[in-house]
């Protein structure tokens, strides 16, 4: 055998003894977001029978990497990509030039492969760039009508990710309300997404707040693991994790806006498994048991607290470690396989057990998910600003059209 096919039947061996989990239950909404900020990954074409062999059927890119697409044509798997930051006040003030990046980007690859949906900007509101901000809806705009244009719209959704620090309050739930500096940007952004029947795309990271105030900051609460849990004073729900409280947060601050018609999906989440000295809580353990638990609460269809009927769709960052992003030790850290194709964890869903304070067998910490310094560390930091993030993605619905 060569060693290049030798390389990736062991690939695949591995990604199969990762994930010895429930993912027969899950099986056609288990999908890659897999980033290429490395110098040392796989050629696309062995990614290709990795995620076959696991049934994986959806895929994101920060990017439109015509060498992956390429390399996935007439597999079957579905695609999400990305118009980068940078395009943006090009793509909102340069005529035609949204009609080109789709004509060179979208159009050529359907329908040998299956691209679902656009992504214009990651994090874009809230970084206090005016000019990216101004240009985000009009980008939005420009690619939506050049689908449309192309007769591609029917296939092709339009939407962009943010950071849940767009919003000024998020604790409890039913308080979220949108930062008051972006509202117009935010007002316009969800007009587009009623009109065009997209979600809202939100980055959150409970690793950020366990981090950030590990001593108030439930790390049981953080990894989906037997808590006391949370219950929301004006609507009595209650909450057994930060993830699905962040969610509801989302919603409640478009309601507030006067939407209740847009969806919310996850489109980064997520655990390292190493980080620097100052990282709390970034260990092995940690991330097997947040990726392992949430890879359970996916294989149950469960939906949050305020929508029970909507079953969750997230997306979990990463596929692979990647060595050359910025940032601190945990940037490059997050991946569940090596470069190799080694795993970096074993994932037990619904197993895994957290290692730290309030961590441990049968352990429910209690703790006062109000208090003042919860709630700032959970509000400030629960997620991070991540404009390069590529990611691993557990789209949940198999009916998720971005």
């Amino acid at each position: 055998m060569e060693p290049r096919a030798r390389a990736s039947s062991l690939l695949l061996c591995l990604m199969l003894s990762l994930f010895s989990v429930d993912i027969v239950s899950a099986q056609q909404r288990f999908g890659i977001n897999y980033g290429q900020i490395a110098d040392n990954l796989p050629d696309p074409t062995q990614v290709v029978r990795l995620l076959r062999s696991m049934n994986v059927n959806k895929v994101k890119l920060y990017d439109a990497d015509s060498k992956v697409l390429t390399s996935f044509a007439n597999t079957g798997v579905e695609f999400i990509i990305s118009v980068g930051n940078e395009n943006l006040q090009t793509m909102a003030t340069t005529p035609g030039a949204a009609r080109q990046w789709v004509s060179q980007h979208v159009q050529p690859f359907i329908p040998a492969t299956r691209i679902s949906c656009v992504i214009v900007g990651n994090e874009v509101l809230g970084n206090n760039d005016n000019g990216m901000a101004a240009s985000l809806v009009p980008a939005m705009q420009a690619i939506y009508d050049a689908l449309v244009d192309l007769g591609l719209s029917r296939q092709v959704t339009v939407s962009s990710a943010h950071s849940v620090n767009v919003l000024a309050s998020s604790f409890p739930p039913s308080s979220g309300v949108f930062q008051e500096g972006l509202a117009q940007y935010i007002k316009p952004l969800l007009e587009f997404h009623s009109k065009t029947g997209s979600p809202f795309l939100i980055n959150a990271y409970p690793f950020f707040a366990y981090k950030g105030s590990p001593g108030s900051v439930s790390l049981p609460y953080v990894l989906f693991e037997p808590n006391a849990g949370v219950v929301d004073p004006k609507t009595n729900l209650s909450y057994d994790n930060m993830l699905y409280a962040q969610i509801d947060a989302v919603y409640a601050a478009m309601k507030a806006m006067g939407h209740t018609d847009i969806g919310v999906r996850v489109s980064e989440t997520g655990w390292p498994s190493k980080g620097d000295e100052d990282e709390v809580g970034a260990t092995v353990q940690n991330a097997a048991a947040y990726n392992g638990n949430l890879m359970q609460r996916i294989a149950m269809n469960q939906g949050t607290p305020l929508k029970p009927e909507v079953p969750i769709d997230v997306f979990v960052f990463a596929l692979f470690n990647e060595n050359m992003k910025p940032g601190p030790a945990s940037e490059r850290n997050y991946g569940l396989f090596y470069p190799n194709g080694s795993p970096v964890y074993a994932i037990n869903a619904g197993t895994g057990a957290g290692s730290g304070p309030g961590a441990g067998s049968g352990s429910v910490g209690r703790f006062d998910p109000y208090s003042s310094q919860m709630f700032s560390a959970a509000s400030k930091l629960a997620v991070r600003t991540t404009s390069l993030t590529l990611l691993l993605v557990l789209p949940i619905l198999s009916a998720f059209s971005c």
